[in-house]
C-alpha cells in the first residue's frame, strides 16, 4: 500500500515536470531536441516507478548487482555529461564576449 501511494506520488511528479518541459518548449525556452532529451528521460523515470523490477532485470543483463546500482551509475553518466555539455557552452559564452568586448574597444578607439 505504501509502495502505491509513492508510485502515485512520482507519477503526479513526473506529469508535473513533463507539463513544465512542453510548456518551455512552447514558449521557445528549450529547443526541440532539448524538450526530446528530458522528456525522454522523465518518461524513463515513469517507467522505473510503474515497473520497478525492469531495473532489476535490467541489472541482471548488465552484470551489476541491483537495480538501484544501475541507477546510480546511470544517473552519475548523465551528470558527467551534462556537466561536460555546460562546460561547452560556457566556454563558447566565453569567447563570444570576448570577441564583443574587442569589437567594441576596435570602435571606441
Amino acid at each position: 500500500m505504501e509502495y502505491l501511494l509513492l508510485q502515485i506520488i512520482a507519477l503526479v511528479f513526473v506529469a508535473f515536470v513533463l507539463s513544465r518541459i512542453i510548456l518551455r518548449y512552447k514558449k521557445d525556452k528549450f529547443t526541440f531536441r532539448e524538450t526530446l532529451f528530458w522528456a525522454i528521460l522523465w518518461i524513463l523515470v515513469g517507467i522505473v516507478v510503474v515497473l520497478p523490477g525492469f531495473m532489476s532485470f535490467l541489472a541482471k543483463i548488465l552484470g551489476v548487482g541491483r537495480g538501484v546500482d544501475v541507477i546510480i551509475y546511470l544517473g552519475l553518466i548523465l551528470l558527467f555529461y551534462l556537466n561536460f555539455k555546460s562546460t561547452v557552452r560556457m566556454e563558447k559564452i566565453e569567447q563570444d564576449i570576448s570577441k564583443v568586448v574587442k569589437e567594441i574597444t576596435l570602435r571606441k578607439k
